[in-house]
């Protein structure tokens, strides 16, 4: 019969294989390098196939080893989510980290209900604009983009679609006499779509040109709610402030955009249990 490797083995074997260096590896472990040079040469000769090509310093996966790879994820996967299942191991706390304008307007609502899955602290980061394209392993991260991450766990917030929006009193002062794309306007600085796109796709004039300008979401709309101008906003993200009155959307057109928010996590981020719970708390208003 065929001999099962040790666990130390296969670990030593993802890790290398995740890291790209037996060096990285042995960090990512806390062993050695020698030590999972060691594990994966004794691996290596029991299975009678090289996994890796050495590299002076890296290694890259043989054919074979790239056959394998998945199936050793799988598996490991398989033994941390049915011992979170059957003993109830699980993280005390989640780590999440998002934009402020994703923080207050979509995050906020849900918290209480977030901070009854995480069962102890949730760690709330804002996000920089411009940090890192990929982001670490150690929280759940909440980016603007199309998906395409490499990250093993993915949730789409929602659809992105923009529309203008402005306050009660500057609707009041201008609405009975002039057309809203002649009123000041506010621009917002990002990834969303902006004036331009909006004038493109449906043809209104590109002026009068913003004269006040913000990098997110929240500073905008609280200049819009005090009368400063009209903003594109976000329709997901304004629900509540419609809703309330204290902004009122202008018109029914609407700039659907091909972007939008995601939710991604590694495995060292969540539990399996912790994100289908997050999820679905995430989906609903």
């Amino acid at each position: 019969m065929f001999k099962s490797p040790p666990l130390e083995w296969i670990r030593a074997f993802e890790a290398a294989a995740r890291c790209g260096s037996f060096t990285a590896a042995g960090a990512d472990t806390g062993l050695t390098q020698s030590a999972i040079s060691q594990r994966i040469s004794h691996l290596e000769g029991m299975l009678g196939a090289a996994l890796f090509i050495r590299r002076a310093r890296s290694v890259a996966l043989t054919v074979q080893g790239e056959a394998w790879l998945p199936h050793v994820r799988a598996s490991l996967d398989g033994l941390r989510d049915s011992a979170e299942a059957l003993f109830g191991s699980s993280r005390r706390g989640l780590t999440i980290s998002a934009s402020l304008s994703i923080i207050e307007l979509w995050l906020l609502p849900r918290l209480r209900r977030l901070h009854s899955l995480a069962r102890g602290q949730i760690s709330v980061r804002t996000m920089v604009l411009g940090a890192l394209d990929v982001p670490p392993d150690d929280a759940i991260h909440v980016r603007y983009g199309t998906g395409d991450w490499p990250q093993p766990r993915k949730l789409l917030l929602y659809p992105e679609r923009m529309a203008p929006m402005a306050s009660p009193e500057l609707f009041g002062a201008f609405g009975n006499e002039l057309h809203w794309s002649s009123w000041p306007r506010i621009a917002l600085s990002g990834p969303r779509p902006g004036w331009n796109d909006w004038t493109m796709r449906f043809g209104t004039a590109s002026t009068p040109v913003p004269v006040l300008r913000f990098d997110s979401m929240v500073s905008a709309l609280g200049a819009a709610r005090s009368g400063l101008g009209v903003v594109l906003g976000s329709l997901p993200l304004c629900e509540a402030e419609l809703a309330s009155g204290r902004l009122v959307r202008l018109g029914e057109d609407v700039l659907e955009h091909h972007e939008s928010y995601w939710a991604l996590a590694g495995n060292q981020a969540s539990t399996a249990a912790q994100w289908e719970a997050f999820s679905a708390i995430m989906r609903t208003n």
